[in-house]
C-alpha cells in the first residue's frame, strides 16, 4: 500500500524518533509499505517520519544510481533503531533533495565515512563503516529520525532564497505525483 508523504511544515518530522522492538505491530507491512511509497515517488530512501510515524526505521535502496556511484551497487537495506557512532573527517557536498521538500535541491557537504550501529528487518543487529555516496544518502536518511532537514544544513542566505518555496510547501501549495500530508 502507497503511502502518503508528509511535507515540510508537519511537525512530525521534527519529532526526534524512537527506538523500536521486534514486536512492533505490523513492521514486516510498514517495510514493505515504506517501500512501494518511495519507488512510486521516485526516490532512494523514506524514513518513518515522512509517512507520519515517529519511530527510528527508514529504508533505502540507492541502486538506480550505480552507475554514477559504484559503491551504491546492490545498496538496498532496511534500518532499524540506527544510530551514527562515528563521522569521518573527509567530506563530499552533493545536490539533495527530499520528498519532503519537493521542488527543492540544494548542495550539502557531508562526511564521506560513517559508523553506524542498527537493526536490519529480521532484528539481526549490524555494526559498519558506510563509505562514499553510500554514506551520504543514509546521512540523509538518518536525519529524519533525529527530526532533521537536509535544509538544515544550509547557510542562513540559502535558507532565506528558498523561504518561499518552503512556505508553499507547508501549506500543501506543491504539485506531486504522488499522496502528501501537508501541515
Amino acid at each position: 500500500m502507497v503511502l502518503p508523504v508528509y511535507l515540510y511544515g508537519h511537525p512530525v518530522l521534527r519529532k526526534v524518533a524512537t527506538d523500536i522492538t521486534p514486536d512492533y505491530q505490523g513492521l514486516k507491512e510498514l517495510i514493505a509499505n515504506m517501500y512501494e511509497s518511495m519507488y512510486k515517488s521516485e526516490g532512494i530512501g523514506i524514513a518513518a517520519p515522512q509517512v507520519g510515524l515517529s519511530i527510528r526505521l527508514f529504508v533505502i535502496d540507492a541502486t538506480p544510481l550505480a552507475e554514477d556511484y559504484s559503491e551504491v551497487k546492490d545498496f538496498k537495506r532496511v534500518f532499524i533503531n540506527a544510530h551514527i557512532t562515528r563521522r569521518g573527517d573527509a567530506t563530499m557536498e552533493t545536490v539533495e533533495g527530499c520528498l519532503s521538500l519537493p521542488g527543492i535541491s540544494e548542495p550539502v557537504k557531508r562526511p564521506t565515512e560513517i559508523e553506524i550501529e542498527y537493526d536490519d528487518e529480521n532484528f539481526n543487529h549490524h555494526k559498519e563503516v558506510i563509505k562514499g555516496y553510500a554514506a551520504i544518502v543514509v546521512q540523509h536518511e538518518y536525519d529524519h529520525l533525529d527530526g532533521q532537514l537536509f535544509i538544515d544544513h544550509l547557510s542562513a542566505l540559502r535558507k532565506r532564497l528558498i523561504k518561499s518555496k518552503l512556505q508553499n510547501i507547508s501549506k500543501g501549495k506543491v504539485r506531486v505525483a504522488y499522496r502528501t500530508v501537508s501541515a
